[in-house]
């Protein structure tokens, strides 16, 4: 993606189902959960780049000894903070104590981390805020094992504001207005309730004291927890937690916006918001790996037992599919295999943008993460290319010549790696002061293999969703090549839409295709639909969000997507550009033949899969008409 968009986060747990001692034989470690931990948050490096948190619990210690460790970090390179405090941890032990270091058993009572369960997080702030105080694992203490609660999660929730008075009418004060904290506070609420219906239950029976904190933790309907604390919770997630006592979960999303995946055998579970991290972790098979379904949770107990079972209604799936898009890795063999389609569904656009002139026409790709969707794209252009050589053999009628059949099998698309992209150079800008004059710096081209004014120059991206990188330097950059026509092809639709649900899209002035239809309105004398539009969202501003419609798709329905596109185009194009520029987009029925199972849509179409995303977009218009730079959410 060209331009700057922040990713999901993520999320990664790892159960050991053995105790310490067997892996120290197995392995020759009792570091081994510690190991796979930072393998897997390494593998999702890139779903975090704001901050890292690491958390543990050790099964079962005596009273008076600390059983959860965390570390945390917001620096440049968090993941490595992180596991340099962890390290650094274990390395102060065993100086003072090499010759007890690797026993495991001692290992587990004196040594930070040595434990059975560990939850790590990626984060991607979307909330604006990047305090420490907001990098996951985020906890809730208490004395008894069974009501501590360490939280962490790939989610955003569009309806915090009821959550938040949820929380106020139960008698709570809660410490932020985020969702984060949202949703501590209720798991946390009732795994408290929880906690003291059992307590109370075993207290009739004649327990002590003493005797009913096993028996909870033993007994502790977690699945009732989950189910009562997330009831009301609209938006996307993908939660993992650990209780004090020892038993874990990994929640979804009844829609199943955000992913999770998770892997068992007899020694380890282990849960990641990507299945190829899992492969390469733990070098299993994609078919060992599940998904967790929407609306389920997998909960493992502090025995070890592990079930997928139902937490809410499953609805009907809405994946979202800039995951398949651009978030995930492209290592995953679905997602690799629908990239390549998503280029290859764009075959016909791209030939009719250059009136199918392959002879004289470069294609190449621009960022890396679109090379996928280039091989695809270079597949149906070779597939077309194919087609019509046949055609033109055929129609020779046997009357051709060696110069003849040559001049027509010979012609093959011609493909260039055109730009590279200057990552210090890209890292080094932060400040505004001369920001555009770096940007334009932030690609090189490959001089000397495009014609000056005789070829067109093809150029593939995943997505589009500002433009500004587009018109302040990719253009500016290939235009030095001096082509006759650019032609950018976006491997996804025009987002017209904020998102709700984790990615970093609110704002309707932000999108290039939301500023192109607002253009043609204006020009066309239509600009009494803005306002029909703004009294419609103004009237629904203080209703349930259940009873909340999209009205702001209104606001594209007299155009056509080409339109749109063209004005983008128009809109993108530099002062002083020498090539012609057209701009074409996946559609959105190509995205749906592309990614089947994955098929949310809504920054696409205004299709929101729950009752907030209506509300969040509403709001998101009147921000906009209002001139209010502020969150829609």
């Amino acid at each position: 993606m060209s331009d700057q968009l922040k990713h999901e986060c993520g999320i990664a747990l790892v159960r050991l189902r053995k105790p310490l001692e067997y892996y120290q034989e197995k392995y020759g470690t009792w570091q081994y959960g510690i190991q796979k931990l930072c393998l897997l948050m390494e593998k999702q490096h890139n779903r975090g780049q704001e901050g890292a948190g690491a958390a543990s619990i050790k099964i079962d210690q005596q009273p008076g000894t600390k059983y959860i460790h965390r570390h945390r970090s917001n620096g440049n390179q968090p993941i490595k903070d992180v596991f340099d405090s962890i390290y650094g941890d274990l390395a102060t032990v065993r100086a003072t104590n090499p010759e007890k270091f690797e026993d495991a058993k001692w290992a587990k009572e004196n040594v930070p981390f040595a434990g059975e369960v560990y939850l790590g997080h990626l984060r991607y702030g979307t909330f604006g805020r990047n305090s420490i105080d907001f990098v996951h694992p985020v906890k809730r203490e208490n004395n008894w094992r069974s009501r501590n609660l360490v939280l962490a999660g790939n989610f955003n929730l569009t309806n915090v504001d009821e959550l938040f008075n949820l929380l106020v009418s139960l008698g709570q004060s809660p410490s932020d207005y985020t969702d984060t904290v949202t949703i501590l506070e209720k798991v946390g609420h009732y795994l408290d309730e929880e906690n003291q219906l059992k307590f109370r239950q075993y207290k009739n029976e004649g327990y002590s004291s003493q005797a009913i904190s096993p028996l909870i933790e033993d007994n502790l309907d977690v699945q009732k927890v989950l189910a009562s604390a997330s009831r009301d919770w609209d938006g996307g997630y993908a939660i993992a937690g650990m209780f004090g006592h020892g038993d874990s979960f990994v929640m979804r999303d009844p829609w199943g916006i955000r992913p999770a995946y998770y892997y068992q055998d007899d020694e380890i579970v282990v849960v990641a918001s990507e299945r190829p991290v899992i492969q390469t972790a733990l070098n299993v098979r994609a078919k060992d790996i599940k998904e967790i379904e929407p609306g389920n949770g997998v909960i493992i107990r502090k025995n070890g037992d592990v079930a997928e079972v139902p937490v809410r209604v499953p609805q009907k799936r809405r994946s979202c599919s800039f995951e398949r898009i651009y978030f995930s890795r492209g290592s995953d063999k679905d997602i690799y295999l629908e990239r390549k389609k998503l280029g290859q569904l764009l075959t016909p656009a791209i030939l009719d943008s250059i009136d199918h002139d392959i002879a004289n026409s470069v294609f190449s790709f621009i960022p890396n993460t679109a090379e996928t969707a280039f091989y695809g794209m270079m597949e149906g252009v070779r597939n077309h290319l194919q087609e019509d050589k046949m055609r033109k053999i055929h129609e020779l009628n046997g009357e051709w010549t060696e110069e003849k059949l040559q001049e027509i099998i010979s012609v093959e698309p011609r493909v260039e790696k055109i730009a590279v992209k200057d990552v210090k150079l890209r890292t080094f800008i932060s400040g505004d002061e001369g920001r555009d004059d770096l940007v334009g710096h932030v690609y090189d081209v490959t001089y000397g293999i495009v014609r000056n004014d005789v070829d067109n120059l093809v150029i593939i991206d995943d997505s589009i969703v500002r433009g500004t990188t587009l018109k302040k330097s990719i253009l500016r950059i290939l235009d030095r090549l001096h082509p006759k026509k650019i032609v950018v092809v976006s491997s996804a639709p025009q987002i017209r839409y904020p998102d709700c649900y984790g990615i970093d899209m609110t704002r309707m002035g932000d999108f290039c295709a939301f500023n192109a239809a607002i253009a043609l309105l204006k020009e066309r004398n239509m600009e009494n639909i803005i306002d029909e539009v703004y009294q419609k969202c103004k009237a629904q501003e203080n209703l349930p969000k259940e009873e909340v419609m999209n009205y702001v798709t209104e606001i594209y329905k007299p155009f056509t997507p080409e339109e749109i596109s063209d004005k983008i185009s128009e809109q993108l194009t530099p002062d002083e550009m020498h090539a012609e520029v057209k701009i074409v987009f996946q559609s959105v029925d190509n995205l749906h033949a592309a990614c089947p199972e994955n098929n949310g849509d809504w920054y696409f179409t205004g299709d929101y899969p729950t009752p907030g995303g209506n509300k969040v977009v509403n709001t998101s218009f009147i921000n906009y008409v209002e001139g209010n730079t502020k969150r829609a959410y």
